[in-house]
């Protein structure tokens, strides 16, 4: 048995994460699955200064949409990069799946639904095709990591400003609804697992009325895991001393 570190980030623009040298921290740090979101590029216009170390492996998936969402996944840890095509149908560049030993990984930019309805009905659809295939996974015998900006508060204390949110897309009832089925489902909040209903911490501010400096934001980026692995948490955290996005990175330890 051995500590693994995962990492999930939402940067909102690697190449404008590397102009801050936002990610140079990885390489005095002890992170085995780095997962990002929002990298918002191809994987030949990322900066190869965004870190020095070099990852054995790598897996980037962009969006059909230019210079929008995408996903980028480094690790030393060898696996299987697999397709999720039947989950991200509009090619948005929004999963890396990655099994490795009996575990499947999964590094995910979910949908955000406030554009319109017409977006708010495709996360919801998203949520359910996610749902699905994880299941689907696990009937299988595998063990569940998801990591990634899940776009949605959960509860009350997931957020500084509940009531104000209550009809906003990333608050709805229908939406909290999706994570309270995920929980049933036996997948595990690792941040309250560790922490409990006590703390009151965010991943993503908004960048007007200098929401961060208030701490005025949203807990809004996860790692769940399958309940097969609560005996391995080891340690949950929101890394929000850490600059250079609008999302800051979130932690988990497994022994496994």
């Amino acid at each position: 048995m051995a500590k693994t570190t995962f990492i999930s980030w939402n940067v909102n623009g690697i190449r404008a994460v590397e102009k801050k040298a936002a990610l140079k921290w990885i390489d005095e740090a002890e992170v085995d699955f780095l997962g990002l979101q929002e990298i918002k590029a191809e994987a030949d216009q990322i900066p190869e200064s965004i870190f020095e170390r070099d990852y054995k492996f790598q897996s980037i998936n962009s969006s059909s949409k230019k210079g929008q969402s995408g996903v980028a996944l480094y690790t030393d840890v060898k696996g299987l990069a697999m397709c999720c095509e039947h989950v991200d149908i509009l090619d948005e560049g929004r999963i890396n799946e990655y099994h490795f030993g009996d575990i499947a990984y999964f590094n995910v930019y979910f949908p955000n639904g406030q554009r319109n309805e017409e977006r708010l009905a495709y996360k919801l659809a998203f949520y359910d095709r996610f749902l699905a295939h994880i299941n689907e996974l696990r009937s299988q015998g595998r063990s569940i990591v998801v990591c990634g900006d899940v776009n949605t508060a959960h509860r009350s204390i997931d957020l500084a400003r509940p009531k104000a949110n209550e009809d906003t897309s990333g608050f709805l009832p229908v939406e909290r609804a999706w994570m309270d089925r995920l929980i049933e489902n036996g997948y595990i909040d690792t941040f309250r697992h560790v922490h409990g209903d006590i703390e009151e911490r965010y991943s993503w501010w908004s960048y007007r009325a200098g929401a961060r400096s208030r701490n005025v934001g949203w807990r809004i980026d996860y790692f769940f895991v399958s309940d097969d692995l609560k005996g391995k948490i080891v340690d949950a955290d929101i890394l929000d001393d850490v600059m250079g996005s609008d999302h800051c990175p979130v932690k988990l330890v497994l022994d496994i």
